[in-house]
């Protein structure tokens, strides 16, 4: 397995697979099982699922869904959405999964992570940090889907949940999501020139030489994206689709 993990980022709604663009605009792409199917024999290194819905709607994770996709993996997982307790936590680590990803809770309630970290260790905790610009230009971190933003900048909020012990940030440019135009390398740069831990680069990917700008030029340990690996072509057809094994170590190497 590389070392660079390029790792498929899947949006779930109301159960089902959608992919969005700046937050917005939810195309809906399929059946997450069927995508998984297709993942396993294309053995991606890692992949993600966040439940779009799941915090906006005042719900918990989907722990039946979630069985269910945790029984069809061959992979890592990772899974965040509606996690709001330890309890949760702890549910979705034993139906197999690796990495919980707290994104509202973070911000809401810090001393979670805190928590978090001492009952169930570091590597399982990841933090999801979205950022926008907002009205005045100046790039903001922003919970709720976008909706609501964080009083700190994306560095010192970044920074503050690598000292209450979370093992890696998720970092997610809203302003690039869906657009396949490319990272937004200085915001990547910005935050993992500040950080000790891994931070994996999402939204805006649109090739695979995305994926060596935002660890070469960026800075990031991992890359994660969403259209990229579910649609195909100027008219956005969905094809659940991955870089083979050769593409990557030639991407990397």
């Amino acid at each position: 397995m590389l070392q660079i993990r390029v790792i498929p980022s899947l949006l779930l709604k109301n159960n089902g697979l959608v992919k969005s663009i700046k937050f917005k605009n939810h195309k809906y792409i399929g059946d997450p099982i069927n995508a998984i199917k297709i993942f396993n024999d294309k053995e991606v290194d890692e992949l993600v699922f966040l439940d779009i819905s799941a915090t906006k709607l005042g719900k918990g994770p989907n722990f039946k869904l979630l069985s269910e996709i945790a029984g069809e993996c061959f992979m890592p997982l990772g899974y965040g959405g509606g996690i709001s307790s330890l309890s949760n936590i702890e549910q979705i680590l034993k139906l197999g999964f690796e990495k919980v990803i707290i994104n509202y809770a973070a911000a809401n309630n810090p001393l979670l992570i805190d928590e978090a970290v001492k009952e169930f260790g570091t590597s399982t905790i990841v933090v999801s940090i979205d950022v926008k610009k907002n009205m005045f230009g100046k790039k903001k971190v922003y919970i709720q889907n976008g909706s609501k933003s964080v009083s700190q900048t994306p560095i010192d909020y970044a920074k503050e949940m690598e000292s209450r012990g979370a093992g890696e940030i998720l970092l997610n440019s809203i302003d690039r999501d869906g657009t396949m135009i490319g990272y937004d390398l200085e915001l990547i740069k910005n935050i993992s020139s500040s950080l000790q831990i891994p931070l994996v680069a999402c939204g805006g990917a649109g090739k695979l030489d995305d994926f060596q700008s935002a660890i070469n030029t960026g800075g990031a340990s991992a890359v994660s994206a969403g259209s990229l690996f579910v649609f195909n072509g100027p008219n956005r057809a969905v094809l659940i689709n991955y870089p083979s094994i050769n593409e990557l170590e030639n991407l990397f190497k």
